[in-house]
């Protein structure tokens, strides 16, 4: 059995967010998508027939008793929307603090994606996974359903992080799966130019994107001590420094890269929040879930 990275305490604060698409589709009309779908809802529908993978709690025992058949109440709700989770698996999602070495970028993508999927399959939406690496693409196909959320874990527990982004020939899966008007969350450093490249791919093609970006406390604060070797984890070079020296120099810098990565992915309609490995893993999620439109409240 997958091992579960949303703790009790966390799964408990994912009650108020909701995973809902912005865009108006000829298949979900006014952005709202309500039909006339399996699953619980807002205003009872029909009856229908009971069917294998159906919730017990959905039958009517009462209309049950008076015909000894089992029978589902159907519901007008929201229709299925298709969220896809794209976590990059490159090498340098390996990158952790040195105070807390044992949790690396991609453990907190991990996190934050089965939070995602957490949410979208409660709403009973569709959910699917794509690790993103240059020697192969990870792939659990978008479905919904209780079973789906273990295959989910299942599939991010089995991500490792090495090599490079993808080029064009790997990505064709993303492609093939993804369809219009299809949600995307990517997950990543976002530090390779081909990642970003996709995002904005994605978008120009009428894919909704969302990006959360996962930075370490150094790339942050870059509050190391002492002479050290960087080491760039996807290429192996290695540079020899001084912190201290390095320090106003590299904020500076890494500043106006955040800042562009910002304009790029605002230019293209891509919604982005960022995640630091210290951070409470909320932050991010209810920066672009927790106003979502059509959210109780919203």
């Amino acid at each position: 059995m997958a091992s579960d990275p949303v703790t009790p305490a966390l799964r408990a604060q994912l009650r108020g967010l909701r995973v809902a698409s912005r865009r108006t589709s000829p298949l979900r009309g006014g952005g709202q998508h309500r039909s006339r779908d399996r699953g619980a809802g807002l205003e009872f529908a029909q009856y229908r027939s009971y069917e294998p993978g159906d919730e017990p709690r959905r039958i009517d025992w009462k209309l049950y008793a008076r015909s000894d058949r089992f029978f589902v109440r159907e519901a007008e709700r929201d229709s299925p929307l298709a969220v896809w989770l794209l976590v990059d698996a490159s090498a340098s999602m390996a990158q952790a603090d040195e105070a807390r070495p044992d949790r690396s970028r991609l453990d907190a993508a991990r996190t934050l994606a089965a939070c995602i999927a957490e949410v979208a399959l409660r709403q009973g939406d569709r959910v699917g996974l794509l690790g993103l690496r240059d020697d192969a693409l990870a792939l659990v196909p978008a479905a919904g359903g209780s079973r789906q959320r273990e295959r989910l874990l299942l599939g991010l527990q089995q991500l490792e992080a090495r090599g490079g982004v993808p080029g064009e020939p790997r990505l064709r899966p993303v492609w093939e799966r993804i369809a219009a008007d299809d949600l995307v969350v990517m997950l990543g450093d976002f530090l390779d130019p081909a990642s970003v490249s996709l995002a904005t791919r994605l978008a120009g093609a009428r894919r909704e994107v969302l990006a959360i970006q996962l930075l370490t406390v150094g790339e942050r604060d870059f509050d190391f001590e002492g002479g050290r070797r960087f080491r760039d984890p996807e290429t192996g070079e290695e540079l020899p420094a001084d912190p201290r020296a390095l320090r106003s120099e590299f904020l500076a810098r890494f500043g106006q890269a955040q800042r562009a990565l910002a304009a790029r992915l605002d230019e293209a309609g891509i919604r982005h929040a960022r995640y630091v490995l210290d951070e409470d893993p909320l932050q991010p999620l209810r920066a672009l879930f927790a106003d979502a439109p059509g959210a109780p409240g919203a």
